[in-house]
């Protein structure tokens, strides 16, 4: 097994597993949508199929590299519920996040960005726009 191909698979888990959650635990990640959005509940249930979607689509080789360049677009899209959850400080699954957790959790988005074009064969993003592959 190869190091992009593990790679796919420990992301589809991760994103499999983060999609249930957003049905699992509604109420929680609609606390961390901006208030500015509205129906937070309606935006986690279609995020929480959005990472599902992703999950299963990372595992098959079509359009691998839309997929990656698709998927680091909605983690930029989803980037300021993290933001909202750290500057003002809102507790997640009924437990407090310590400040440094909240803010920390910024700055991972950009490697885990990184790990999904590099899987995917997104990097560089011109092939993400190449359908000749598929």
């Amino acid at each position: 097994m190869n190091g992009k191909w593990a790679s796919r698979i420990g992301l589809a888990v991760f994103f499999t597993a983060g999609g249930i959650t957003h049905f699992t635990s509604d109420r929680d990640f609609a606390s961390i949508v901006p208030p500015a959005l509205p129906y937070p509940l309606q935006i986690v249930w279609a995020t929480g199929v959005m990472e599902l979607l992703f999950a299963a689509a990372l595992l098959q080789n079509r359009y691998l590299p839309q997929i990656g360049f698709l998927l680091s677009l909605y983690l930029l899209a989803v980037l300021p519920a993290n933001i909202y959850m750290a500057v003002a400080g809102i507790s997640i699954f009924m437990e407090h996040v310590p400040t440094w957790a909240a803010w920390a959790r910024i700055p991972l988005q950009f490697p885990l960005i990184a790990l999904i074009l590099w899987a995917t064969e997104a990097w560089p993003l011109r092939r993400a726009f190449e359908f000749s592959r598929a």
